[in-house]
């Protein structure tokens, strides 16, 4: 029963990590909440139900398809609501994310209706496996093996290449970074891209593990991912991963311990007690002030 409630928290939580990465990578290079990320993870997991249902596509060409699109829905999102404002006040960059956020999740009520929609049985079969005494599905195997075969790319991408460590250069300095030659404007459009096809691929894996695809999915998971992000370290890459699966796991073994009317608390009530003993979060440093 252990093993089982661990797996269900790690399936979970690798979901959140997903998502709380695009808030952790954003604001280490530009110092941003980009508070319109939950929709675009509700944006990945709608298109993905899209070419699964009405495309009859194989779910991993599906929710390759919903991340290209976040790719580039991420993109114009920061070329349009972010990009004019990077040199004004912070708060005109806040109100401009929720102000993206608001308009994306009304286009989906509008587009999609406020009813639930659910993938098809058949768009991945879904058996229970005997592990020592535990009963484990392939979902939750499927979950947890994209979202860490997904979370080791990026920390190659972000390690081992050169896009990597010019994004680890303007994350360091951006004033610094630019005139050494790196064009920062890019390196920032490919960190909105690469996050949103984590979030994209994470909206997937969400709307299969829980087979509902709402207008409003991306509100709850989006303010627990950045907890997620926070509770690990905002602008850290492991810290947001960290952060992730500890809330995912907390989750599950709060609700099975009898707190389940309590359950979107129990990351909130967590991020607060980490914050008081350590304010940078797990993983966290101080991160210099961008401008």
């Amino acid at each position: 029963m252990l093993l089982q409630q661990l797996i269900n928290g790690i399936a979970l939580g690798s979901t959140y990590a997903l998502i709380a990465l695009g808030y952790t990578m954003v604001y280490g290079i530009i110092a941003l909440i980009n508070f319109a990320h939950g929709e675009i993870f509700m944006a990945g997991a709608f298109v993905g139900l899209f070419m699964v249902t009405i495309l009859k596509l194989n779910i991993f060409v599906a929710m390759a398809g919903a991340m290209v699109f976040c790719m580039v829905m991420g993109v114009v999102i920061e070329q349009i609501a972010y990009r004019p404002l990077r040199k004004s006040s912070r708060l005109s960059a806040l109100i401009s994310a929720i102000g993206v956020s608001i308009f994306l999740s009304t286009l989906a009520l509008m587009v999609f209706g406020a009813d639930a929609k659910g993938y098809p049985d058949n768009a991945f079969p879904v058996r229970q496996i005997k592990l020592f005494g535990a009963e484990i599905s392939t979902l939750q195997l499927l979950i947890i093996g994209v979202s860490a075969a997904l979370m080791l790319g990026l920390e190659f991408i972000v390690q081992k290449t050169k896009t990597g460590k010019a994004m680890r250069a303007t994350s360091e300095d951006y004033n610094t970074a630019a005139l050494m030659g790196i064009n920062v404007n890019r390196i920032i459009s490919f960190t909105f891209a690469l996050g949103s096809a984590l979030a994209a691929a994470g909206g997937v894996l969400v709307g299969l593990l829980f087979n509902a695809v709402s207008f409003n999915m991306g509100l709850m998971a989006g303010l627990k991912a950045f907890s997620a992000a926070v509770l690990g370290g905002i602008g850290s890459i492991p810290g947001a991963m960290l952060g992730g699966l500890l809330l995912g796991v907390a989750e599950v073994f709060g609700v099975a311990a009898g707190f389940s009317s309590y359950r979107d608390a129990i990351a909130f009530a967590i991020l607060v007690l980490v914050l008081l003993v350590k304010p940078t979060g797990l993983l966290g440093q101080k991160i210099q002030k961008k401008v």
